[in-house]
């Protein structure tokens, strides 16, 4: 019997000895406060590049921002092609972004607005590419044949060049054919391969091109190359908090201050970024009125 109740005894040291071990293996926290989420503001880049090119040079430029925002981030977003962008620009869902100076004036009419732009607008002009063999001297050897072209709303790589053939005697409408192929990289390679006679673009997506692309290089050349016009805009979304966009503001317009800033606008192929706001683009409004009346409807936004 005794042996019997000191057994017991001892079990129940051990079990209590493992309630113990358990209860403090296990410490929950409790908080009265709830736990912070991070706002999220997405940012859209009009398709400069492919979006895998688009990431590759503007995501280091989104997380610099980031590193130096509390509380909110930005999410950088790429569109597959201009129409993708367009719907979603026009619809207002980015909060923040880059579009072309035409998408630019555009999005102020669906409540957006601009605070800032891209610097060297001598830079911002199109290129109309041959090959080096296709044996074309003047605008009037386009004739009947076809020219590729990013986009209809591309404004540097597609309107700018199409006023350009206005002026030297095509008629845009009836003289050639207007292929737009979704993306610079698709004109480049229309041309390339002999798909078009002639591909309009942009110095920044045909320089990166021909760096990835040596060989083509070789094959085609710029024939002509338009007068330049405002470089792309910054816009904000209508009930962004201002304070918001001051900080992104100040963190945009002093990146070519330091050496970390020069480096994330070097892929760019830019020097700085500047202020501007809704009146910077009034000379792009007058051209677009010019092109429209003189060459042809660019897109209805009623």
């Amino acid at each position: 019997m005794f042996k019997i109740l000191a057994l017991s005894i001892i079990l129940l040291f051990i079990f209590s000895g493992c309630q113990k071990d358990d209860k403090d293996s296990y410490n929950p926290s409790y908080s009265d406060a709830p736990k912070k989420t991070m706002k999220t503001y997405l940012f859209g880049i009009h398709p400069l590049h492919n979006p895998k090119r688009l990431f590759e040079i503007y995501q280091p430029l989104i997380d610099y921002i980031n590193s130096r925002l509390r509380n909110v981030e930005l999410k950088l977003e790429a569109s597959r092609n201009y129409a993708a962008y367009d719907k979603k620009l026009f619809s207002g869902y980015f909060d923040y972004s880059l579009p072309n100076p035409y998408q630019t004036v555009e999005s102020i009419k669906y409540g957006y607005t601009v605070f800032g732009k891209m610097g060297d607008d001598e830079n911002f002009r199109g290129i109309i590419l041959v090959r080096k063999d296709s044996n074309i001297k003047s605008v009037d050897d386009l004739k009947g044949k076809t020219v590729s072209y990013p986009a209809a709303t591309a404004l540097a790589a597609t309107i700018m060049p199409q006023y350009f053939l206005h002026i030297h005697g095509l008629n845009i409408s009836e003289d050639i054919i207007n292929s737009y192929v979704g993306s610079q990289e698709s004109s480049i390679m229309n041309v390339y391969l002999k798909k078009s006679i002639a591909a309009s673009t942009w110095p920044p997506p045909w320089n990166a091109f021909i760096k990835e692309r040596p060989e083509i290089a070789k094959e085609v050349e710029i024939k002509w190359t338009t007068k330049p016009l405002l470089n792309n805009g910054l816009v904000v979304k209508k009930g962004i908090p201002k304070e918001l966009t001051t900080q992104i503001s100040n963190i945009l317009f002093n990146l070519h201050t330091s050496s970390i800033g020069k480096k994330l606008l070097e892929p760019m192929e830019l020097t700085k970024f500047e202020e501007a706001n809704n009146q910077t683009y009034s000379k792009v409004i007058d051209f677009l009125l010019i092109f429209e009346k003189d060459v042809r409807k660019i897109r209805s936004t009623k």
